[in-house]
């Protein structure tokens, strides 16, 4: 069963999918606000934003965090995924980014629950994880049962137990253009949806 710091954090990186804004954006609206208590804080999001109660508590919780200092605001406020993509990591976060986009068009029932080294990718019951497997790589994690391994979507060996096939993303590198560095990466990427297989993005 998941911790409530688990299942916090997992809200936090649903947060835009179901509301349409991530957190830094809900803190910065409250924050224009005259509301410092709690209660007042939970009734405008619902009234104004038609925010579920669960989300609006949530929101409530770190623009009071927020509020209380820089100590607080960094413990309550901080993006669960950026632990994930930190430090020698943190440029592979724009792989994760547009990976997340493209998954979280298959529906409002996808969840994107951090864990301490990955994200896992869930519809009721875990389907997939992304991964920073190495200062370089980001490796999609999928569950595909039944499916034979082809091409750039290869079994996860001892990769991962949770999932039993991955796309490696390794051929990020950075290019040059107008003087600006670009980070690109190639794959086409598979996922099953209920019983179909889907393109979920092509990247590059």
């Amino acid at each position: 069963m998941a911790t409530p710091e688990e299942m916090a954090a997992t809200m936090v990186a649903n947060l835009k999918v179901n509301t349409g804004r991530d957190l830094a954006a809900w803190l910065k609206l409250v924050a224009k606000t005259e509301h410092q208590k709690h209660g007042a804080i939970v009734k405008w999001l619902k009234g104004e934003h038609a925010m579920t109660h669960g989300y609006a508590n949530l929101v409530a919780h770190h623009a009071l965090a927020a509020q209380a200092g820089p100590q607080a605001k960094g413990a309550a406020a901080a993006d669960p995924i950026d632990a994930v993509f930190a430090g020698k990591k943190a440029g592979l976060r724009p792989i994760y980014d547009a990976l997340a986009k493209h998954i979280a068009t298959l529906g409002k029932d996808v969840e994107f629950a951090p864990k301490k080294a990955y994200v896992s990718l869930r519809r009721n019951k875990q389907f997939g994880l992304i991964q920073p497997s190495t200062q370089t790589r980001v490796d999609l994690g999928l569950n595909l049962k039944g499916v034979a391994p082809k091409g750039r979507l290869e079994a996860s060996g001892s990769f991962n137990a949770m999932v039993t096939h991955r796309v490696r993303l390794e051929s990020v590198a950075e290019e040059r253009e107008c003087g600006a560095p670009i980070v690109y990466a190639q794959a086409e990427l598979l996922m099953r949806c209920g019983e179909h297989i889907v393109m979920v993005a092509r990247l590059g």
